[in-house]
Parts: C-alpha cells; structure tokens; sequence
C-alpha cells in the first residue's frame, strides 16, 4: 500500500512527485508508455522559466524526474494504469500486471495531440510538423518561411496569429468555409494581412520525405475534388486535443470532451483523487501551467493525508 501514486510524467507529474517528495510522503510515479509525455515531443522548449538558451523537451524531463528522485521519489517506467477503482480509504490500480493499493491518487495523465492521420505527418514530426506554435514558431527553420496551419477553432486562429511574427506567410487551412472560431478571434486571424485562409480544403499528405524535413503538403478542395500542392516549411496541426482519462470515464466528472472537472482546487469528486496538468486544462496547456497544477495537487494531497 503507499500514500500517494501518480500517474503520468510530465510537468504535472513530477512537480507533484516532487513537493510530495520533499514533504516525506515516497509517491510512486507511473510513467505510462511515454516518460515525460507531450513535450518529449519538442525539440526545443524556450518558454519555460530559467531556460535562457531554451533546453530540450526530454533533458527538461529527465531533470525533473531526477530532482524529485533526489527526494525520494519512486519511478516505475514505461507501467501503464489498465483499470482502476477508486473508492475509500484506498484507490486500486491494476498496472504493470499487478495490482497497486494507495491512500492518494493523483491523474496526471495529460493529453495527446488530435492527428491528422495523414501519410508524412509521423514521419516529419519535429522536422517540420509539429503541433504547437508557442513551443516551436521561433524556431529557425520557421523564421521568414510560409507555414501552414490546419484547424478551424480558437487554437488554429491563435497559432496562427502568433506564427505571423516569424513566419512570412500563415496559410489557415480549414475543411469549411468558415472557421468555427469565435468571432474576436476568427476577425483577428482574418484581419491579419499575413494570413491568407484557404476555404474548403483537406490535407491529403505532408511532403517532404526524401528530403528529410517538409516541403509543403498535398491539400483537396471538397469543393471541386481537386488536389493541388501548398509549398511551405512547417505545419502547425490545431484540430484539437484528446486527454488521456479513458479510463476514469464513468468514474470521474468529466466534460463531453473528457477533460476532468476539478474543484474547489486540484480536487475531483471522489475523496483522495486530485487531478492535474492537460488532462484536466483545455484552455492553457502549458508545461508551466501544468507544473503549477502538479504543485497545487500535491499540496491538496499532502493537507488530505493530513487529514484538513
């Protein structure tokens, strides 16, 4: 039996592996299949705090497992939570082929990106694909180049806002022919002269593949059924994110999205079960705010073993 577990491994998980370390309480971390989740995925992070130089999405991780290994924490890599039963005093979680007793579980689970499934976005990802513009839009390769960025919502227009302070040229692909944005920020996308929408259009395929990094992506207008070719050097894929609580369905409040509904702080419904990071926050989705959030749950957790 332990006091506390946590599952999940990014910004959320070990900034409340960490605190919780620190305060004497030994969690264990299951990693689940992706040690460090999402942002391993970046190959250069340059807006989290005292990172001048920007540091790489897995070192960033790894130093964060570490320090709250330094403390104490205990870590079970690549383990993922097949089935749990929350109930009380103790939470149950069938992981790794056996099955794990805890006082205080805490869902870090974050979120995955919404794929296009298309051929050459895998294969280019990070090379040119990526699926955040605030994480990658500075980099050089983006810098003075068109860029394309495929959605319709809230997020497409704002990454692609954002990406015309680096960017030559944004082209807002979207398969309607207006964007499902609210109107202050689909105005704000439109009303930007370095963006140029186009209307109607699928991506078929991202090219690039022989020469080692996107040259542009194969786009078919539903409209005409034609297929045409878009040259550019990036493609920011905004159509939305899944989070990873499949397995609290039923069992959590969550919204028809499945992000958890937390409240009054990191707590959920059920007592002794706190949530954090993307898995829960579909507005932020932030390594910064994430490690907040992690900070916030380990603190309601460790006041709740306290018994306030």
């Amino acid at each position: 039996m332990r006091d506390v577990v946590i599952l999940g491994s990014g910004c959320a998980g070990w900034t409340a592996a960490l605190y919780l370390a620190r305060a004497n309480l030994k969690p264990l971390v299951l990693t689940g299949a992706q040690m460090g989740g999402l942002l391993t995925t970046t190959s250069v992070v340059e807006n989290y705090p005292g990172f001048p130089q920007g540091v790489d999405g897995t070192t960033l991780m790894v130093q964060m497992m570490e320090q709250a290994q330094k403390f104490g924490a205990e870590v079970e890599f690549g383990v993922v939570a097949d089935e749990v039963t929350l109930g009380r005093p103790l939470h149950r979680i069938r992981a790794g082929g056996k099955t794990i007793e805890t006082r205080v579980l805490i869902i870090s689970t974050g979120a995955g990106h919404r794929h296009l499934d298309v051929p050459g976005e895998k294969e280019l990802e990070t090379k040119g694909v990526t699926y955040c513009a605030t994480c990658d839009g500075a980099l050089p390769m983006f810098r003075d180049q068109p860029v394309v960025v495929v959605g319709g919502g809230d997020s497409a227009c704002e990454e692609a806002t954002f990406l015309t302070r680096f960017a030559s040229k944004v082209y807002l692909v979207h398969r309607r022919a207006e964007l499902r944005a609210s109107k202050i920020m689909a105005e704000r996308a439109l009303g930007n002269e370095k963006i140029e929408p186009v209307w109607n259009s699928v991506v078929e395929s991202v090219e690039g593949m022989k020469e080692g990094k996107v040259t542009g992506i194969k786009i078919r207008d539903q409209v005409t059924g034609k297929s045409s070719l878009l040259a550019c050097a990036g493609v920011f894929i905004a159509v939305g994110h899944v989070p990873n609580t499949q397995i609290f369905r039923d069992k959590l409040p969550m919204d028809e999205a499945g992000y958890l509904q937390l409240g009054p702080g990191s707590r959920t419904k059920v007592e002794g079960v706190f949530g954090a990071g993307d898995c829960a926050d579909k507005v932020y989705r932030q390594a910064i705010t994430a490690a907040g959030m992690g900070c916030m749950a380990a603190i309601d957790a460790e006041r709740y073993l306290a018994g306030g």
